[in-house]
């Protein structure tokens, strides 16, 4: 027969400790009212209406700011210190000092009316972040006025920044830029050609004047790739290359073209011109020579081929290497000379002209 466990009431003090062990476990209640006041406080605002209105327009004029910061639409004050002038080649040749000068006197009386474009340097140097898109002339206007005045007041200027996605981008840019406000040379627009090339952005001069000058005519880019032609062969001797006119230009580069390279060069060593003009009756005498053309010398015997032309198709239709194609016809008492083919260019054609003229001035 089992024996029967005897039950001993808890003491005082194991009642008091099994009451604490129970508080510590259940969880806490706030009392009734309280629950209430709280629920009554979160779902009541402050605010009116009008305050959340308010707010809401702060909110979207932020959102606002922060896409025209990304675009850079934002105009900024920029330290003069934290720019680079020359992180990249500038398209102009030169500042003309004059011009220059007009433009400080305007930024003294109506300070600096346009803000100028920089881009972010991949690699800060020296404290300066940013490169000059456009806007160079401005710049260097108000770093000499700062220079001269020391004022605070021109010690920065406003800005906007911009993020071209290529270095391209970049070079077309300043070249609108310049193209707008004041229109480059024609030399200028070839020497840009070639050291945007040079500096990898472009492959090749062809390519960087088709993206440089995308919006001008077919004609006008001719003129640009002569032009860079005269950079590439003479750039380093001449002088005084922005005051060649077009005309003059399209000349050089046809005698350049004609293959009188070094004889123009070393003329161009030999006298240092003092001016345009000098300069330009230096290389002259070789440029007549090339458009006057060499005298026949009539040879016995059979004639010669025409050099690299391709079989006459018929009568009026003369096939050049190149693709390019002569044609002729009658227009009443007159005869046309048609001239087609990709490679032409107006330098190609204006030696073609001065061809026909020595030819018709012997004929006469």
């Amino acid at each position: 027969m089992a024996r029967r466990r005897r039950v001993e009431a808890p003491s005082a003090e194991d009642l008091s400790r099994m009451a604490a062990e129970v508080a510590e476990t259940a969880p806490r209640r706030a009392p009734p009212i309280a629950q209430v006041a709280g629920e009554a406080a979160a779902a009541y605002s402050p605010e009116t209406e009008v305050d959340r209105t308010e707010a809401a327009r702060n909110r979207a004029d932020a959102e606002r700011l922060r896409q025209a910061e990304a675009e850079g639409l934002v105009i900024s004050e920029i330290p003069l210190a934290e720019i680079d002038p020359d992180d990249m080649v500038r398209d102009r040749a030169r500042v003309d000092e004059e011009d220059l000068r007009e433009l400080r006197d305007s930024i003294l009386k109506n300070g600096l009316r346009l803000p100028i474009e920089v881009y972010e340097l991949a690699e800060p140097r020296n404290g300066r972040r940013y490169g000059v898109l456009s806007g160079y002339r401005r710049l260097l206007a108000m770093q000499q006025i700062y220079d001269y005045t020391e004022l605070p007041r021109y010690g920065a200027i406003r800005a906007l920044v911009r993020t071209p996605a290529s270095v391209p981008d970049a070079f077309v840019a300043m070249v609108e830029e310049n193209e707008i406000r004041a229109s480059l040379s024609a030399y200028e627009r070839g020497r840009i050609a070639v050291v945007a090339t040079q500096s990898g952005a472009f492959n090749g001069v062809e390519a960087a004047v088709d993206a440089l000058f995308a919006t001008a005519s077919k004609a006008k880019r001719s003129k640009v790739r002569s032009f860079a032609a005269i950079f590439e062969d003479l750039g380093d001797l001449l002088r005084f290359p922005e005051a060649l006119t077009e005309r003059q230009g399209l000349r050089l580069a046809s005698a350049l073209r004609a293959g009188h390279h070094e004889a123009l060069r070393d003329l161009l060593d030999e006298r240092r011109a003092a001016t345009p003009e000098e300069e330009w009756e230096t290389v002259q005498p070789i440029i007549d020579e090339v458009e006057q053309g060499p005298r026949p010398v009539r040879r016995g015997g059979r004639p010669r081929s025409a050099g690299r032309a391709k079989p006459v198709d018929d009568e009026n239709t003369m096939r050049l290497t190149g693709d390019v194609v002569l044609r002729r016809s009658r227009d009443g008492d007159a005869w046309v000379i048609r001239l087609e083919g990709a490679r032409l260019d107006e330098a190609a054609v204006h030696s073609v002209m001065v061809a026909a003229r020595n030819v018709l001035d012997r004929s006469g």
